[in-house]
């Protein structure tokens, strides 16, 4: 295998638009993983280690700019009140070893179903900002995962950032796994409320690929028009958050593999949907609304 160790940007977009194939390497804590599994090297890794840029973060205008090198040990140790969901998330990732060596844009790029940070960014709004020779250009979180392990992302590009709007309201994430910590999800939902635009967001993770639980989310919304109930702040009919929780389900392409059968992550996905909506409105009813 050959391995490119560039000294700064332009040498590293230049290499991955002079090299198809050309597999960048972050933290390593996926695609070291993947490789393994599959038993077998690419012809070529470009090591990201030195690109300075990609670890810096900023705020300004209302949005947070995540370089991709961003651990999940950062996220959680420096990021949890600003960015509450995804940090969340990145508290749920592996071992603290594996927290230290993680980024944000390796689980981006990796696109593994199980992978934590991917549905607490289809909540969050965030955008995807990708770089290469031809320039750069930003891909909604919504529209980056194309399939299974699969993105927008072309070959020469190089993911640089995470963008994401401030929070508005609560954002929660959970998962389930076949242990207790340091556990591959076996299915895992993030929401995030955002009152400005009457919307509830979602993320749903352990399907096929990372995806938005789109008719649970429209079901939701027309529920919530049509009642009133982002001014009134009421509690949440009990049948609106059950039926919210089987559209999530019911919407996710679901597998059996080593770790669960589909019948069982169709089922856990719908109480962690139903517990996870429950509570982020509990939540905005007693921040914005002083009810009790």
């Amino acid at each position: 295998m050959e391995f490119l160790l560039p000294r700064d940007r332009q040498e590293a977009l230049e290499l991955m638009a002079g090299r198809p194939g050309t597999v960048p390497v972050a933290g390593g804590t996926d695609v070291m993983v993947g490789w393994n599994m599959s038993r077998g090297l690419p012809a070529r890794a470009l090591d990201l280690s030195r690109l300075g840029h990609l670890s810096r973060r900023r705020y300004g205008e209302g949005r947070y700019r995540l370089g991709a090198n961003t651990t999940y040990s950062t996220l959680t140790d420096e990021l949890c009140d600003e960015l509450p969901g995804l940090a969340a998330a990145a508290g749920a990732v592996g071992s603290r070893q594996i927290r230290n060596r993680g980024t944000l844009g390796g689980s981006l790029g990796s696109a593994w179903p199980a992978a934590d940070a991917p549905p607490a960014l289809l909540a969050c709004r965030a955008e995807v900002e990708l770089a290469s020779v031809r320039g750069s250009r930003r891909v909604p979180v919504r529209e980056f995962f194309v399939g299974p392990g699969r993105t927008a992302r072309e070959g020469d590009e190089l993911i640089e950032a995470v963008l994401l709007p401030r929070p508005e309201g609560p954002q929660l994430f959970t998962k389930v796994g076949r242990k207790a910590v340091a556990t591959l999800a076996t299915c895992s939902f993030a929401v995030a409320l955002w009152p400005s635009t009457r919307q509830v967001l979602t993320g749903v993770g352990g399907a096929d690929r990372p995806a938005p639980a789109a008719a649970a989310e429209a079901f939701l919304a027309g529920q919530l028009a049509a009642h009133g109930t982002w001014e009134t702040g009421e509690r949440l009919p009990d049948e609106v958050v059950r039926h919210f929780g089987e559209l999530a389900a019911e919407g996710a392409v679901l597998g059996d593999d080593v770790r669960a059968t589909a019948e069982y992550r169709r089922r856990a996905l719908s109480v962690l949907a139903r517990r996870s909506l429950a509570q982020a409105w509990e939540n905005y009813r007693t921040e914005r609304h002083g009810c009790a």
